[in-house]
């Protein structure tokens, strides 16, 4: 089985690379997805060992922190279920779900976010979906070229360079 690979967009303030990396296991389930797109990205393509960027948007900067990956096959999204939850959703049903979940587990803390305007600068991205104008999802898929070169890109932040 090929893996993939995915950019997950958190704000910090509600939950960031570091967040993840001081959780019990190094792992949470990435759920409280509410767009149909990143649903049926989780539910339909994610798989256990996929890589992902973790992204924190509206910070400053905003940017790829760090790395995780993909820990668990999707499942239903318990916060779809439950009504004392800011994700409810009354019309999910435990044997019919309509939103899904996954866990990721943290992998690496970038030393230095990789800003977005050091992504939009990169001709090696053109085409990365985060880049692109009005892009709003919270779940996208990432080529293993841009993948791999957001990661030099982290080496080259952390030097300064």
């Amino acid at each position: 089985m090929a893996t993939a690979y995915w950019l997950l967009k958190s704000e910090p303030e509600t939950f960031s690379i570091h967040d993840l990396e001081n959780a019990p296991n190094q792992t949470t389930d990435w759920g409280g997805v509410r767009n149909y797109q990143a649903r049926n990205s989780i539910r339909d393509q994610m798989k256990p060992g996929d890589r992902v960027l973790f992204y924190h948007s509206n910070a400053e900067p905003s940017g790829v922190a760090g790395i995780a990956k993909v820990s668990s096959a999707p499942y239903a999204d318990a916060t779809a279920l439950d009504a004392n939850d800011p994700y409810f959703d009354p019309k999910s049903r435990a044997e019919n779900p309509t939103w899904y979940a996954v866990d990721i587990e943290w992998v690496q803390t970038f030393t230095s976010v990789v800003p977005l305007e050091r992504l939009k600068a990169d001709p090696e991205l053109a085409g990365m979906e985060v880049l692109r104008k009005g892009s709003r999802l919270s779940v996208q898929a990432v080529s293993k070229l841009h993948f791999d070169r957001v990661l030099k890109l982290a080496k080259l932040v952390a030097r300064g360079l």
